[in-house]
């Protein structure tokens, strides 16, 4: 009888079979972890789902956190029984990329909405300018200068004239829009509309006179940006630089950099060269970072 020929499919069975079992044991813990209001895993569930809500909420996207965290799992969990059957190189990495991109991508959200209201700064404050040429009162002055403006900036006008509806004051409506938005350019003109009405005065002529000045700030940050692009541009390109020499050696001469890695004295030389490359990297930071 030949007992290795009726081993082999059992033992082949077994391995797949472990291979399957895993993955359902691997969810029946997380869930029983999860489910439980009193876990860690429970209470840091719902706080990071509750961050992600906080932060989609102010640009009026209204995606529930518990589906960006659990298609994040689902991705984790397919992308490690890739790595078991495929043996990823550097596996860990894709994992701090999938729990990083969507807060990363979140962010980069609301950096393009934030410079779309900056853009539409000066058009809504001529047209506020010109509503109230037409009435003296802002909420009614609000009210025509939203059917002609496009989101986002309709969408915070909006939600600031609903604001005023159910009992907000015009100063609270306008300084919850400005916390809403985080953007100093958006700040200065809502202070322009606040201090205006305050002081009195001719409030339609010092909205065109703050229009025209934000005009001519966003011109002469256009010229910074430019002239500091090349220089940002050489910033990157030097600070990655290393990492590819270092994977460029490594891969041409395999264990070049072992000699650092069995010493203190190599240890150490390693954490000088990175805090040298992080203290370059923040100097030049500052040096192109001009404010206006």
């Amino acid at each position: 009888m030949n007992f290795l020929g009726d081993v082999a499919p059992i033992t082949e069975m077994m391995k797949w079979g472990s291979l399957g079992a895993f993955p359902v044991g691997l969810v029946i813990a997380t869930w029983s972890a999860a489910s439980d209001p009193t876990s860690f895993p429970y209470r840091h569930w719902n706080r990071y789902t509750s961050s992600l809500e906080r932060k989609l909420r102010p640009m009026f996207i209204f995606t529930p956190g518990r589906l960006i965290a659990g298609s994040q799992c689902a991705v984790m969990f397919f992308y490690v029984m890739a790595h078991i059957l495929i043996d990823i190189p550097y596996w860990y990495l894709g994992l701090v990329l999938i729990a990083i991109v969507p807060a990363a991508h979140i962010e980069q959200m609301r950096k393009q909405r934030v410079v779309q209201i900056e853009n539409q700064l000066d058009g809504f404050l001529l047209a506020l300018a010109n509503g109230l040429k037409s009435t003296p009162s802002i909420g009614s002055a609000l009210g025509s200068v939203s059917t002609v403006i496009q989101p986002p900036m309709k969408q915070e006008v909006d939600l600031a004239l609903k604001e005023m509806k159910v009992g907000s004051s015009l100063d609270q409506a306008l300084l919850h829009m400005a916390a809403r938005v985080g953007s100093r350019q958006l700040d200065t003109a809502l202070s322009s509309i606040l201090i205006g009405r305050q002081v009195g005065g001719n409030l339609p002529k010092v909205l065109e006179t703050t229009s025209s000045t934000m005009r001519e700030m966003q011109r002469l940050e256009g010229v910074v940006r430019t002239k500091t692009a090349e220089g940002k541009f050489q910033l990157w390109a030097i600070a990655l630089l290393p990492f590819v020499l270092v994977f460029m050696l490594d891969w041409l001469w395999p264990g070049y950099f072992n000699v650092l890695k069995n010493s203190i004295i190599g240890y150490l030389l390693i954490f000088a060269a990175a805090a040298l490359w992080l203290t370059s990297i923040v100097l030049a930071r500052k040096v192109l970072t001009v404010d206006i």
